[in-house]
């Protein structure tokens, strides 16, 4: 069922979702907190979904802001998101194959890509979601990380930035296709679901031929001991105000 909800408490904006689908996550809200913005750059988010991402960055820059999602359905979602914000003129939806961009844009044409990907890889063998949007927004079967990283080395700018966020146990193979692209990770922060918990998930920024140097963030921790959010959570919620 296609409904509309708020996108938290920021600036008023309003999200479409399918709720037969998925709606956005807490992932999306910490990445788009996570990246540096600035007026001057170029922007793209790879598998946008229905543009959370693209709709918390427009609070933060009056950048151009492309989004890319493959799935027809979700895409549809997210034009309706950005033309219900009147958001236009800043937010540009495509409908493409992350792997064919590079066929699309010039090579050196994008300061910052940011990517709340697929987390979880695919075999033929694995028992995946029934529903074929599910399926593909969750798993790697039509994009995998290695493809992300090839892709962000072509359109990158020199000393462009790459921030995606995912499950922590896939940082080591995350590291491992970034260096293998030379995108060098650069800023790294762990989210913790309760202040004793493991990571569950991280956010990490790499830079094209970049020189090694990495920074390690101070932790977000998700929630109290109740299971409230945490302060710092609320305030990212708010757009960072609170």
């Amino acid at each position: 069922m296609e409904v509309v909800n708020d996108l938290l408490n920021y600036n008023n904006l309003k999200i479409v979702q399918n709720t037969d689908w998925f709606n956005f996550s807490l992932d999306s809200v910490l990445l788009a907190n996570f990246v540096k913005v600035n007026n001057k750059q170029k922007i793209i988010d790879f598998c946008s979904g229905n543009a959370p991402i693209p709709l918390f960055l427009s609070t933060k820059t009056k950048a151009k802001i492309i989004g890319v999602e493959l799935q027809k359905p979700i895409f549809d979602l997210a034009v309706k998101s950005v033309k219900l914000n009147k958001l236009e003129d800043q937010i540009s939806i495509i409908n493409v194959d992350v792997k064919t961009l590079s066929k699309i844009y010039e090579t050196d044409t994008f300061d910052l890509i940011t990517c709340n990907p697929p987390y979880f890889k695919y075999d033929n063998n694995d028992n995946i979601n029934d529903n074929v949007i599910k399926a593909i927004a969750r798993h790697e079967i039509k994009l995998n990380l290695e493809d992300i990283f090839k892709c962000a080395r072509k359109i990158l700018k020199n000393n462009g930035k790459i921030a995606i966020v995912h499950k922590t146990d896939r940082l080591i193979d995350i590291i491992f296709y970034m260096k293998n692209n030379n995108l060098e990770p650069k800023r790294l922060q762990f989210i913790y679901p309760f202040s004793d918990s493991k990571s569950n998930l991280v956010i990490i920024e790499g830079a094209k031929n970049a020189k090694p140097g990495l920074i390690v963030e101070k932790g977000i921790i998700v929630h109290n001991k109740d299971g409230s959010y945490t302060n710092e959570i609320l305030k990212i919620f708010n757009g960072g105000t609170k």
